[in-house]
């Protein structure tokens, strides 16, 4: 069940969108430039052309990297490196500070609900983090409060402005590269990647539009977005998209997401069907969270009367064994993409 938050009086003053480019320069030289693809096949049978940003491609297999590795690098730019980082996740994230605290010789604790993903978990360990494993979301966020409070620095998946601004380094070097989009899709989970690229695109792309796509059983953001006021679950939404299992978004990430041109709810069933496709057609791992953008998109591009040129963020390529078997129990290729 859902229900509005009462926020606070602490005014969001907003980042500039130079602060994506800053966070470009101090992270380019540690993560990987990964590639813009496209599929010629599905560029026909829908009459428009879609590029994927594939992060999958990414150090730990998902954009989190780059907020993670913009907030450390820039405290070790201000001379205040902590000896400590503990985060909360559902999954990348954790990767994320796993491995950039063991770039930096840095000790992290992550703090995980015990039905994460178990590639998930097992990558987080295996990057050097210390795991610990709680039975819901609000329990890892209070045990992670607990570690905050005996002095290790946070770093929060989504409200951080420096980890909003490293993830906005995907778009940022999507549209570097030359892509010239009418609109841009991605995932919302917390908000951080969607707040990150409405920033990028004022950077160097303004006049597109920025689309946001969320689980419809997930759908905290969409809800916010609509009402104007910050809307949370009481218990974490089991959607196959489990980079959004959110209960609710920031205040922080709220300011940036009421700028975007609009949200699209996914059927759990249209985030397996893209899930399927974008492997079959692009012959890698997706993410359903990452595949959900391009349902999105997808929605969006059926209302279209004339071509359009679509980028989609696709955020991650982890998958364990148990989703993979849930994505293929029905299979959905021999229902052709068509508009």
């Amino acid at each position: 069940m859902a229900k509005q938050l009462l926020s606070s009086n602490d005014e969001i003053i907003p980042m500039k969108p130079d602060a994506v480019l800053d966070a470009h320069r101090r992270i380019k030289a540690h993560i990987n430039r990964t590639p813009v693809v496209l599929s010629t096949m599905l560029n026909n049978w829908l009459g428009h052309e879609i590029m994927f940003k594939v992060e999958g491609f990414q150090k730990i297999g998902a954009f989190k990297i780059r907020g993670a590795l913009n907030v450390l690098l820039a405290l070790k730019e201000q001379n205040n490196l902590p000896k400590e980082v503990v985060a909360f996740s559902s999954g990348n994230h954790a990767q994320a500070v796993a491995l950039a605290s063991r770039m930096l010789g840095i000790k992290s604790t992550v703090i995980m609900p015990e039905f994460v993903s178990k590639v998930k978990q097992q990558a987080t360990r295996s990057y050097g983090a210390e795991l610990i494993l709680t039975k819901t979301r609000q329990e890892a966020e209070a045990r992670a409060s607990e570690i905050q409070a005996r002095g290790a620095r946070l770093i929060h998946p989504s409200a951080d402005d420096m980890i909003i601004a490293g993830q906005g380094t995907a778009c940022f070097e999507a549209l570097q590269d030359g892509v010239e989009a009418d609109a841009i899709f991605a995932a919302c989970g917390g908000g951080g990647l969607l707040s990150g690229t409405w920033m990028a695109a004022q950077l160097l792309a303004p006049k597109t539009k920025i689309f946001a796509a969320e689980p419809k059983m997930a759908n905290d953001a969409a809800q916010s977005f609509h009402t104007g006021k910050i809307v949370s679950f009481d218990q974490t939404p089991m959607t196959i998209a489990d980079g959004a299992r959110t209960l609710h978004i920031s205040e922080l990430t709220f300011h940036y997401l009421k700028q975007l041109a609009g949200f699209y709810e996914v059927e759990e069933e249209n985030i397996i069907y893209w899930t399927q496709w974008l492997q079959h057609l692009l012959k890698m791992n997706i993410e359903p969270t990452a595949a959900m953008a391009m349902a999105a998109a997808y929605q969006w591009l059926k209302t279209q009367k004339t071509k359009q040129r679509v980028l989609v963020i696709l955020s991650g390529g982890n998958i364990d064994a148990a989703t993979h078997r849930q994505i293929w129990a029905k299979d959905y290729l021999e229902q052709v993409p068509q508009i």
